[in-house]
């Protein structure tokens, strides 16, 4: 089971009739990657769904659903070697698990949300700011996407 302290947040978003939904997802959808897509394909949303997850105010990991394809992209290989859904992307992405040198680096599909306003080269840039903390990435990603407000209250993100 998921132990509060590891994950911050984790919320999906799917456009239904064009307008953004966010819903905050279960504990019993984040045990493991595919029963996390199984549960984001529950949402109706047009063009699939998106999980926007925070572990630990250190990495964060989006996961695309779209029918049976399943996306992910990880802020951070070297996660792999703390959280169960982290290794879960890394297992998807056929990647080799990290050793313990390895320096940070994304891992996956950095045009993820390419077709929706995020392109690999601003996600890259953004991961890149290790001033910026998940929640603060993904609200950018959120407000590129046109949820950022939403996004901002449901992690509870306040601007100065």
């Amino acid at each position: 089971m998921v132990e509060e302290l590891e994950i911050d947040f984790a919320l999906a978003a799917y456009r239904e009739e064009g307008d953004w939904q966010l819903q905050e997802l279960a504990d019993v959808a984040l045990t493991d990657l595919e029963t996390l897509a199984a549960g984001l394909r529950r949402f109706p949303g047009d063009g699939g769904t998106i999980a926007l997850i925070g572990f630990d105010e250190d990495v964060f990991l989006i996961v695309r659903v779209t029918g049976p394809t399943v996306r992910v992209l990880l802020s951070d290989i070297t996660a792999a070697d703390e959280w169960d859904l982290a290794r879960g992307a890394i297992e998807l992405l056929g990647l080799p698990y990290p050793e313990e040198a390895d320096e940070s680096a994304p891992a996956g599909d950095l045009d993820i949300l390419g077709d929706l306003g995020m392109h690999a080269m601003d996600m890259g840039v953004l991961i890149d700011d290790y001033d910026l903390y998940p929640d603060e990435m993904l609200s950018d990603v959120a407000g590129r996407l046109g949820f950022g407000p939403a996004f901002d209250d449901a992690v509870d993100l306040t601007t100065a």
